[in-house]
């Protein structure tokens, strides 16, 4: 028990000993506590400060790290540029020096080399420049400090210089500029190879009238080579349009001496220069063969020589370029003389060069479609569509008139000698010359083109009907005019003339197969029978008045008596037939032999039988005028044509060779 208590008692005394112990821990660790929280207050009153002085020198680090980023990036381009530019002045040096026209193609090397060259140094400015203006931009948004302001200072003077060379090849370009000299240069070369290398055609005239080109001097192989190699260049460099103006100016120069080897002074022909149509028919022809050289090779060749010079640049420039050229060679003045023929006054020979005038245009229209086909050729294809439209109407305009014109002429007066009227010989030339394979396919064109273009319906045989409507009011106007005649022998006399005509000058023709055999027979018996009429009504009535039923035992004062008023009856009929005309020589010969057979015998005998009675008696040279072979002699001359007496029918309808009738009027003459 004792023992129990013993133990207690020491536990309480180490405890209490452990108790003061850990007691004065807590003093000396309470010390240090106090003193620790002062040393910390006074560390947080010195935080502030260091925290600025800090994000002042991240700042710093910053700034400067971000600008040497940038001009790191700017330092391979920069070198590159200050190479470019010695290259640059190299090649500005060579070309300054050198002279396209004796290597060419070195030539365009260099300058392409030279583009090439200032393209690439205006390229690396452009992105060193970009990489400094970042680097300013970056400055500009940042706090500003000592070495920034420094950085700014030197990049804007960089920038500053490569701004200027950035520039260069702008400056190249303008007058004064390398590249400017240069390419003038290449201009200069390329009028030089065009004038030195283009002359004017040589052509001939054939049987027909028509031009052949005897030599086609298109520009040699090696020449179309340089111009190809200098328009690409040129039109590289925005050059093309003065290209173009130079070979368009050497080109039309050169096709206008060509065509100055002709007299085209008829081109400018006007209106009130020519009286008709007829009175031009020459220059229309000319016109026709002028045109068609013109085209088919002065043109062709233009327009082929267009397309292997500017070829690569592409088909509207040398397009509009061959259109230019066309213009300024002078093809709308061949358009503008066709334009002035078909406003000239109404005829039937306008008719015939109308045709002409569109079979020239019908027979090009193949080369016209291929060669002013294009978009750069509208203008010159709608004058020629227009020109083309006048023709046709024109053509059908006077066609249709025809017909009409002829019936008017029925109030004319008909030739006072006999012979046939101008109007006849005129209308069968005039109609056979239509029918004949120059004309006939062409008019039956043009009517069917009229027609389609006023949605009509055309007929296969209108021309053939025309004709002969045409030829039936001609028999008309003969007999109409047959009627007019006092003298009833000259009347029959003209009939025979007129009939004659018709029968011998169609047979075998165009217009004699369609009227028909049974037409011709008609009018070759209608000779037969005026013939007839003619002689019985004039000469027929001369044996009548020197023939005796007595024989020799016939008075001599009768045998007088009817000698004197033979020879005046003679007189008489023979003065006034000496101004008929037969114009036909088998006709007239013919008609002189029937007078001769009806009078020479009779008078013959006459003056066998009666001579002697009458030399017996006084002046027997008053009553013997003639003897048979002067009769014969003056009988056989009669008829022959010497200047016509008769007025023509003015205002009719054009003229045919030396058949010469005006256009239509009612003036009263169908000689």
């Amino acid at each position: 028990m004792v023992e129990s208590e013993s133990i207690d008692n020491d536990n309480l005394v180490a405890a209490r000993r452990v108790l003061k112990i850990s007691l004065e821990k807590s003093r000396d660790l309470s010390s240090q506590i106090d003193k620790t929280r002062s040393k910390l207050d006074e560390t947080s009153r010195r935080l502030p400060s260091l925290e600025a002085a800090i994000k002042t020198i991240a700042l710093k680090s910053s700034i400067l790290s971000g600008i040497r980023g940038h001009i790191d990036d700017a330092l391979g381009p920069a070198a590159s540029v200050l190479k470019v530019y010695d290259v640059v002045l190299a090649l500005e040096g060579l070309l300054l020096c050198a002279d396209p026209s004796f290597h060419l193609f070195h030539y365009l090397s260099l300058v392409k080399k030279l583009e090439e060259a200032l393209r690439f140094l205006a390229d690396t400015c452009e992105l060193v420049v970009r990489w400094l203006e970042d680097s300013v931009h970056f400055l500009k948004e940042e706090t500003p400090i000592d070495d920034a302001n420094w950085y700014r200072s030197t990049v804007r003077n960089t920038l500053s210089i490569l701004g200027d060379l950035q520039a260069m090849e702008d400056r190249s370009r303008l007058h004064g500029g390398s590249l400017f000299g240069a390419l003038e240069k290449l201009e200069t070369e390329f009028q030089s190879l065009l004038m030195e290398n283009s002359f004017p055609m040589a052509f001939s005239s054939t049987s027909s009238g028509d031009l052949a080109c005897l030599t086609v001097p298109p520009l040699p192989v090696t020449v179309i080579q340089k111009l190809q190699a200098i328009s690409e260049r040129l039109n590289a460099n925005n050059r093309i349009e003065k290209c173009i103006a130079i070979y368009v100016e050497a080109r039309s120069s050169n096709a206008r001496a060509t065509m100055q080897t002709f007299d085209l002074n008829y081109l400018d022909v006007t209106l009130s220069e020519f009286e008709s149509v007829s009175s031009i028919e020459d220059y229309i022809d000319q016109w026709g063969n002028h045109l068609d050289f013109a085209v088919k090779d002065l043109f062709e060749l233009e327009y082929r020589l267009c397309n292997e010079v500017f070829q690569k640049i592409g088909s509207h420039v040398w397009k509009s370029c061959f259109a230019e050229i066309a213009v300024q060679s002078g093809i709308q003045c061949f358009i503008k003389f066709g334009n002035t023929i078909t406003k000239g006054k109404k005829d039937a020979i306008k008719l015939l060069k109308l045709l002409d005038i569109f079979a020239a245009l019908n027979n090009l229209r193949f080369h016209f479609n291929r060669l002013f086909g294009g978009k750069a050729c509208v203008e010159i294809q709608t004058q020629t569509r227009d020109l083309i439209k006048k023709v046709v109407d024109g053509t059908c305009e006077i066609f249709r008139d025809l017909c009409v014109q002829v019936e008017l002429q029925r109030e004319c007066t008909p030739p006072p000698d006999g012979s046939v009227p101008r109007l006849v010989r005129f209308i069968t030339d005039y109609c056979n010359r239509l029918l004949e394979d120059d004309y006939r396919p062409t008019l039956i064109q043009v009517l069917e083109i009229h027609k389609i273009w006023n949605h009509e319906k055309f007929e296969d045989g209108l021309l053939s009907n025309e004709v002969q409507k045409m030829m039936k009011a001609i028999e008309l106007n003969l007999e109409t005019w047959a009627k007019t005649y006092q003298n009833t022998a000259l009347s029959y006399f003209f009939m025979m003339n007129s009939n004659y005509y018709l029968f011998r000058n169609l047979k075998s023709t165009k217009l004699g197969d369609l009227m028909g055999d049974t037409w011709l027979r008609g009018h070759e018996q209608a000779v037969e029978y005026y013939s007839a009429l003619y002689l019985r009504e004039s000469w027929g009535k001369l044996p009548g008045l020197i023939l005796f039923s007595g024989g020799r035992a016939v008075a001599r004062d009768l045998v007088k008596k009817r000698l004197k008023a033979f020879s005046k009856t003679f007189e008489d009929i023979y003065k006034k037939q000496s101004n008929w005309v037969v114009l036909d020589t088998s006709l007239r010969v013919k008609t002189c032999r029937h007078v001769v057979e009806i009078i020479v015998p009779v008078y013959r005998s006459f003056m066998q039988n009666y001579m002697l009675l009458v030399e017996q008696g006084t002046s027997p040279n008053k009553y013997v005028k003639y003897t048979a072979e002067s009769l014969e002699n003056m009988l056989s001359s009669l008829f022959h044509p010497g200047q016509f007496g008769s007025t023509k029918c003015t205002h009719f309808i054009g003229k045919i060779k030396d058949v010469v009738i005006s256009h239509f009027s009612s003036t009263p003459a169908a000689a």
